[in-house]
């Protein structure tokens, strides 16, 4: 009995995970002409933040890689890419606000 009691709290416990997890799914859903549109007006404004954004992000590049590929010192590549995720952020939570 104690092992039917024991699986069946495990897959209740495993339902309520997945449950959860769709939950997150269903609230992170993201409008992705939006993160385009912003990070086109990102590299209009600073061309230097929306590269750094798209080796890191869609390249999935490390910091000091970035800062190889860019010329730039992995310290520069960090300031830059603080400012950059500040900005979008910005921009999207505006967008999706509105």
């Amino acid at each position: 009995m104690d092992d039917t009691r024991a699986a069946l709290q495990i897959e209740a416990v495993q339902a309520a995970q997945v449950q959860d997890a769709m939950h997150a799914v269903e609230n992170a859903r993201v409008d992705l002409l939006a993160i385009d549109r912003a990070l086109e007006q990102l590299t209009a404004i600073d061309a230097q933040q929306g590269n750094i954004v798209e080796l890191r992000y869609f390249g999935g590049l490390t910091v000091e890689e970035t800062a190889e590929v860019v010329a730039l010192s992995p310290a520069t590549v960090k300031r830059e890419w603080v400012l950059a995720r500040a900005w979008l952020q910005r921009e999207l939570s505006s967008s999706f606000g509105a």
